[in-house]
């Protein structure tokens, strides 16, 4: 071309992102000798966020600001975009506030962000503020908001959004469906999982998951098969994600040899899906809980990939839960140079030397993770009451009614102590 304009240089850089080669399409922003225009921005902006590549997506902000297209939604939305794929979610909700109007997209991309973020209590007290904004929530961030609801475990609110849908005449179209199903399954309430998921004529491989997932779960172990197997003959292929959960439903329920059988055919089929480490470490976790620890220590010498915590931690667990401390000499190599920044496993292997009156072990066990700065994290859980989440943690007295909460247990307990004593 005798003559590029801007539309020219953004459409070829756009084609680049489009496919993937964001490096690429860096490097033509980088050979532009024409002005960008907010189109070149946008599409600048995405290609950072889907490469990770926070220097130069600092980079393009910056000059976004300098030729005066900050206030533009389209420019803010794909930055708030940008900053959330590049885990920056403080940047990002700075950003967010700084908007004198937002749109849908800008709440959907927040909402979306601290969900995907792993920060569902942040993304439901979001929501509550964009309806207090009068801004109407579409299937997207509806959607959003039921996986939120799914990982705190927050019935009450799913339930609303359920109702909601219905009221609204909002189609459940495959994401939509497949997110009330994780919902209602995550949340306990397996019965309405199946009932919605019976209702749904189209079901995608992510549909089958979420049920299974569900099932697994709860320790329905019978019906996640019975329900794996409707699959396979419905002609949906199973992913990776569909085998975890048939191996965590078989090992919640103690179903081994089902186990055994549906691993061995998910390692059958070779280019189709392959085991990962999460696959391992069920059946690791299945075989120790049957006392099968020879199987166990066998499987992971024979793993084509390096444990992980969970698997270490489901083997050790295995051993103090049963009482045999006798693990292989080339497995205790292995554990002793493992390397992780999870001070679980090392409680569990300072435990096991300390059962075997090693007591030399334990000290130098002690010192590795006081070097390393490892501190066991507390346990917590969330309760919700009256659509409100409260997070407790091992130990934790901070709650402004913990007084009213101690008197109540201790009520209880002294009422089931006194029964026991009649009985």
């Amino acid at each position: 071309m005798l003559v590029r304009d801007v539309v020219s240089w953004t459409g070829l850089i756009s084609g680049y992102v489009k496919v993937g080669l964001s490096s690429e399409a860096t490097a033509l922003f980088l050979e532009m000798d024409v002005r960008p225009n907010v189109a070149t921005f946008v599409t600048m902006i995405v290609a950072c966020g889907r490469s990770r590549n926070l220097t130069f997506g600092k980079g393009i902000h910056g000059l976004v600001f300098k030729c005066g297209f900050s206030a533009r939604p389209a420019v803010c939305n794909s930055l708030i975009d940008m900053y959330v794929d590049c885990e920056r979610l403080s940047d990002a909700r700075r950003l967010f506030s700084e908007l004198d109007e937002k749109d849908i997209v800008s709440w959907t991309s927040m909402i979306s962000g601290l969900v995907h973020s792993k920060f569902p209590k942040e993304a439901l007290a979001l929501f509550s503020d964009m309806q207090l904004s009068g801004v109407k929530p579409d299937k997207i961030i509806l959607t959003s908001v039921l996986s939120a609801c799914a990982s705190l475990g927050a019935l009450d609110c799913g339930r609303w959004v359920h109702k909601y849908i219905d009221g609204c005449g909002i189609r459940r179209d495959v994401h939509v469906g497949t997110a009330m199903i994780d919902m209602y399954a995550k949340c306990g309430s397996i019965d309405m999982a199946m009932e919605i998921f019976n209702q749904k004529a189209q079901k995608s491989v992510c549909t089958w998951n979420a049920l299974l997932g569900g099932l697994a779960m709860h320790g329905h172990g019978a019906a996640a098969i019975k329900e794996f197997e409707r699959m396979t003959e419905t002609g949906s292929s199973p992913n990776e994600v569909t085998y975890l959960a048939i191996l965590t439903a078989c090992c919640h329920a103690g179903l081994v040899s089902e186990g055994r059988r549906y691993f061995h055919q998910m390692v059958a089929q070779c280019d189709n899906v392959k085991p990962g480490l999460e696959h391992y470490g069920c059946m690791v976790d299945l075989l120790c809980k049957a006392g099968l620890l020879g199987e166990a220590q066998e499987l992971i010498r024979n793993m084509p990939v390096r444990p992980d915590v969970l698997i270490w931690g489901a083997l050790l667990s295995a051993c103090r839960d049963t009482g045999n401390f006798k693990l292989d000499q080339d497995i205790l190599d292995r554990l002793d140079h493992f390397e992780a920044q999870d001070a679980g496993v090392y409680i569990l292997l300072s435990n096991m030397y300390a059962a075997n009156k090693r007591w030399d072990e334990v000290k130098r066990i002690r010192k590795l993770m006081k070097e390393k700065g490892l501190r066991k994290a507390p346990g917590s859980s969330v309760v919700e009451v009256d659509q409100k989440h409260h997070e407790f943690f091992v130990g934790d007295t901070s709650h402004s009614r913990f007084e009213d909460m101690r008197e109540v247990l201790n009520f209880f307990g002294h009422h089931c102590s006194a029964e026991e004593n009649l009985s």
